[in-house]
């Protein structure tokens, strides 16, 4: 072959290292058939296998706990469990941080709230007093919630005469209503949370007046 018809030099490379190429293949074919068996076998490994179940995280005590005690974040934890394990009522950390045990808690036990002890009626509400207070309207009671805003309206039985003995007061709670409770009482009771003067005219107004509230914010 003279030069005017010889192939590139380029070509030549390049037909030289596809023919290394086919050699090596060659050489080590037994090794690639078993590598790609063994990637055909983890692949349909990881098909069967199933997912994992799902869990959700529960808050219990880090360490056994007595009755009376007041939490800490350290004496809780968190553990991943089956939801279907969940207790109901359950609590995160920082909703239990602060609160009181009513009873003893065992290392691994969930929190709920059935295990803490009820938050004081006045917590958030320094200064001031719990006073009950019966509404005339038991339906009116229904409508009132925690933290509602109510101003206090005094009806007076003998003349029909209508006056505000108290003003943007909060709701403490709404206790609720005793079954079968027997007597003449009616209407429904609600909890406020009113200073000392508040207190004194809210409990004149109630010893001969009908009261009603009407919700202010």
């Amino acid at each position: 072959m003279d030069s005017a018809t010889a192939p590139p030099p380029l070509l030549q490379h390049l037909r030289a290292a596809g023919l290394r190429t086919r050699r090596a293949l060659l050489r080590h074919r037994r090794l690639l058939v078993a590598l790609c068996l063994a990637g055909a076998v983890v692949s349909g490994l990881r098909a069967l296998t199933p997912p994992a179940p799902a869990t959700v995280a529960v808050t219990v005590a880090a360490r056994d706990l007595p009755a009376g005690h007041t939490l800490s974040r350290s004496d809780l934890t968190r553990l991943q469990a089956p939801p279907e394990l969940a207790p109901y009522g359950a609590l995160s950390p920082s909703a239990g941080a602060g609160r009181t045990l009513a009873g003893p808690l065992r290392r691994g036990t969930p929190l709920t709230d059935a295990d803490l002890v009820a938050a004081p009626l006045l917590s958030g509400h320094p200064g001031k007093v719990a006073l009950p207070v019966r509404l005339t309207d038991a339906g009116v009671a229904a409508l009132l919630r925690p933290g509602d805003r109510i101003d206090l309206i005094a009806t007076r039985p003998t003349d029909g005469s209508v006056h505000q003995v108290a003003d943007a007061v909060s709701v403490i709670t709404v206790p609720a209503p005793r079954s079968g409770a027997g007597g003449t009482e009616t209407g429904a009771l609600v909890v406020l949370a009113v200073g000392d003067a508040q207190a004194r005219e809210i409990a004149g107004a109630a010893a001969s007046m009908f009261l009603t509230a009407s919700i202010s914010r």
